[in-house]
């Protein structure tokens, strides 16, 4: 069973590898960090650059690589406030690249998400994730 699930974890990784180089292809102005996360800016702001240690107020909107929405504030109807250090690291080094009034896609590798735990029944283990995000205020 172990390794059924191990080979699953791969093989969603690797899905998640493919999304990323295709999304990079399509998308000339995207960036690849050293991390392996992927920053594209949609709109660029030009308010204050959060860090770690501020909260942010943002508009998101979450997705698998298969454009299954598993979160979403905009869906919502309503922005959401938090302290950006407790979020997953692909969160906190994205929203670090952005200004107040900006708007980008991260694209999120596991090691930087939720990892080979996932998160609930809604992300599975090794899962690439997609946001949009609209950063509206730093704190």
């Amino acid at each position: 069973l172990q390794e059924r699930l191990n080979n699953i974890v791969t093989r969603v990784k690797q899905e998640g590898e493919e999304f990323i180089a295709n999304f990079l292809d399509c998308n000339d102005d995207a960036v690849k960090t050293e991390s392996g996360l992927v920053y594209y800016c949609m709109k660029e702001g030009e308010g204050k650059q959060p860090t770690v240690q501020d909260s942010v107020e943002v508009h998101y909107h979450g997705t698998l690589i298969d454009g299954t929405v598993f979160d979403s504030s905009v869906d919502r109807g309503q922005t959401i406030s938090f302290p950006l250090g407790q979020v997953i690291k692909g969160w906190q080094e994205g929203l670090a690249m952005m200004k107040e009034g900006g708007k980008a896609t991260l694209v999120i590798p596991s090691d930087l998400g939720y990892g080979e735990a996932g998160s609930g029944d809604v992300i599975p283990p090794g899962a690439t994730l997609k946001f949009e995000v609209e950063l509206f205020k730093v704190n």
